[in-house]
């Protein structure tokens, strides 16, 4: 086993708080494995979450290993504000040479299609999948709902629907609810909005809320402690952690819901440099400390993945939550 097997979450935060302060010592570390004219400075990444946030961590966790990959320095850029809106919009004011490339999440799409910048989905280049952190449909362990088809029933015979934690309306905890109770039969529901995971987790203690899709980092103490009852993953693959968890598609709803990090660069990136990027990314990405990284976090190695299918997933979700959101009257 190596050692990166050994690390918990609070040594990766540790290590990615470390990471940015010893970026400037070093750029041209290693050597590089790409044409040998790009990159020949510093790689800015532009991320719209406060230091020490989901985002902000995964940026600087992929970079211990990418200084090496791409034998620069790179450096967090955060431009907060606007659900992502602030680091588009400072993006779109970059040369589109490379150098400057984002960390994005659903939020950054969500700005998109609302018209919040302008911008177009196709403008959006994505580079490599940084995580893929699948939802869990959650209950408390006091809770007379024990299986998916309890959950369906509730739904239905109570008028409103089952109270389900969210962080607020139309984003991307709400579209994930919105679809999965499309998919289960177009089940009611009804939607309590909070200020972050740690208050639905909260509130799904005290039961002043029903249900939540949790990712598994944010319910795992609870989990591991009893108190929260995982019912299924809304995963493609079962949630290795969580032993004897159905996936929500194995147990008959075909429902996917997860949070997803990725990196993109805006269109007119000459091609040589998108690619180089991407490789780059991946590499650094299947190494084997941000995997350790991941699996702290309850994220399957899968979670990383190339421009390609990244690219698909983009669309994907661009596509799926326009029709979310027009279904839900916020477009």
């Amino acid at each position: 086993m190596s050692d990166s097997a050994f690390f918990n979450r609070r040594d990766f935060l540790k290590s990615a708080a470390l990471a940015g302060a010893a970026g400037a010592t070093m750029a041209g570390f290693g050597s590089k494995a790409f044409a040998a004219d790009f990159p020949e400075e510093t790689l800015n990444v532009v991320t719209h979450a406060g230091p020490g946030g989901g985002t902000d961590i995964t940026t600087r966790m992929m970079m211990l290993r990418a200084r090496r990959e791409f034998g620069q320095d790179l450096v967090v850029v955060n431009k907060r504000g606007g659900s992502g809106s602030a680091a588009l919009m400072y993006t779109n004011s970059r040369p589109r040479d490379g150098y400057t490339f984002m960390t994005i999440t659903q939020s950054h799409i969500f700005q998109i299609i609302q018209k919040k910048v302008p911008i177009k989905i196709e403008e959006l280049v994505g580079l490599a999948r940084a995580t893929d952190d699948p939802t869990v449909l959650t209950v408390n362990s006091n809770s007379k709902l024990k299986t998916l088809d309890d959950v369906i029933a509730a739904s239905k015979d109570k008028k409103g629907g089952l109270k389900w934690g969210t962080t607020f309306a139309g984003g991307a905890d709400h579209v994930g609810i919105h679809n999965f109770c499309k998919a289960a039969g177009n089940i009611p529901y009804t939607i309590v909005p909070f200020k972050g995971g740690g208050d639905i987790v909260t509130n799904l203690v005290s039961g002043n809320i029903e249900v939540a899709l949790l990712n598994y980092a944010e319910g795992e103490s609870q989990y591991g402690s009893g108190e929260f009852r995982p019912i299924v993953s809304l995963s493609e693959e079962p949630i290795e952690a969580l032993e004897g968890v159905k996936t929500a598609r194995d147990a008959g709803v075909n429902a996917l819901a997860s949070t997803v990090r990725g990196f993109a660069c805006l269109s007119g990136v000459p091609q040589d440099r998108v690619d180089a990027l991407s490789n780059g990314l991946v590499k650094a990405m299947k190494h084997g400390v941000y995997q350790g990284y991941l699996a702290s976090g309850g994220m399957p190695k899968s979670s990383v993945i190339g421009a390609e299918k990244w690219n698909a997933e983009i669309r994907r979700i661009y596509t799926e939550s326009t029709t979310a959101l027009t279904e839900l009257g916020m477009l």
